[in-house]
């Protein structure tokens, strides 16, 4: 039996197939779940009802702006009476605006840093909040991070601080929610090709620096994230909340 067979799941993030998100989803899927998905605004909705339709056409797909409350709740009571229950969490979703990511942080607006925490780190909160109460027999929450939360990345910037944010965030979720068997983490992934990073100055510049000195001597792939949010999502992972789980190739280890 697939260790996730039986399990019910939302993903909350995808945007292409390039997306962290759509390869812990097919993961999931792999390994048994059922998933319903979320979309951000009209220009995404074709993609992800193209990807999320390949697994079964009554797939649920849902709007969801993830700086609305009443948009989470929605989604969370139409997945409550499609599944009666909840199992899986993924927040794959962050923003800020892109000037932000360019230049120098201390130029950073108050707009830009209330955006920036708003959807790539509050939102967590309000996703665990309206997930909670279906999540009857426990459940996993898995949220994605990144280096710059830790330490200093050219141009990531407010990113870097949103995501510092989110971090700490999943440890205080973690323990309200740990009552309840619902354990809460996130994969702090290596730098991937994704729309999203394609919106940082550098980027480029990035995947040749991680190449070049994560123990590995390679970027990580998507199917070794994909692989990671199973086992994070399964019964394997039961005593595991509230962590960063590093998966880089080993580039968070070194110093120099």
């Amino acid at each position: 039996m697939s260790s996730l067979q039986g399990k019910f799941g939302v993903v909350f993030g995808v945007a292409n197939k390039r997306s962290i998100a759509w390869a812990i989803a097919q993961a999931w899927k792999r390994e048994g779940a059922t998933l319903a998905f979320t979309y951000q605004g009209e220009r995404l909705k074709e993609n992800v009802e193209e990807l999320a339709g390949t697994f079964g056409a009554d797939t649920l797909i849902l709007p969801c702006d993830v700086t609305r409350d009443e948009d989470i709740a929605s989604v969370f009571t139409k997945v409550g009476e499609k599944f009666g229950r909840l199992d899986l969490v993924l927040h794959s979703v962050a923003y800020a605006p892109r000037e932000a990511l360019e230049g120098d942080f201390l130029n950073t607006t108050r707009d830009a840093f209330k955006v920036a925490h708003d959807v790539s780190a509050y939102s967590l909160v309000g996703i665990a909040r309206d997930a909670a109460p279906l999540m009857t027999n426990g459940g996993s929450i898995i949220a994605m991070s990144y280096y710059g939360a830790e330490k200093v990345i050219p141009h990531y910037n407010v990113m870097g601080v949103a995501k510092a944010s989110l971090e700490a965030s999943t440890r205080y979720l973690a323990y309200s929610l740990g009552e309840r068997k619902i354990r809460v983490n996130c994969i702090s992934a290596g730098p991937m090709n994704t729309l999203a990073a394609r919106g940082i100055a550098g980027f480029g510049d990035m995947l040749k620096h991680y190449e070049a000195h994560a123990p590995l001597k390679r970027n990580v792939l998507p199917d070794e994230l994909g692989a990671t949010g199973a086992f994070l999502a399964s019964d394997g992972a039961a005593a595991i909340t509230g962590q960063v789980l590093y998966v880089d190739a080993g580039y968070q280890i070194m110093g120099m």
